[in-house]
């Protein structure tokens, strides 16, 4: 739930620099873009992921996955712990996405219908 008791809001970052460490690996001509939602883990995450075609990489567990390839994308999952309002503290998870403009078109919007919670 957001500072004003909104539901959690999606958060696009847009094109990360790709200095970061934490961004996936990308190929010529993919593009990348940050999703970051509050509210879930990044077990549910990676879970999501893994239903719309992806592998888990490094791990046969979503709750200990960091990153996740599918056919022509890759994302690399992050979470912390943030503050909403005084006493109150969310998962908030980010999920750093480099892919083919082609590929990002159709599991971005999936991934965000999945992640999407409303406030409770």
């Amino acid at each position: 739930m957001s500072d004003d008791g909104s539901p959690p809001a999606e958060e696009a970052i847009g094109d990360a620099s790709a200095e970061a460490a934490d961004l996936p690996p990308a190929e010529d001509g993919w593009e990348r873009e940050t999703v970051a939602y509050r509210g879930i883990s990044r077990r549910l995450a990676a879970h999501y992921l893994r239903n719309l075609g992806g592998e888990l990489v490094g791990t046969d567990d979503p709750a200990a996955a960091t990153r996740v390839d599918g056919d022509g994308w890759r994302a690399t999952l992050s979470a912390e712990t943030v503050t909403a309002a005084a006493a109150i503290t969310l998962t908030e998870v980010t999920a750093e996405f480099a892919g083919d403009p082609d590929a990002l078109a159709e599991l971005l919007p999936k991934y965000r219908q999945k992640a999407m919670r409303a406030g409770g």
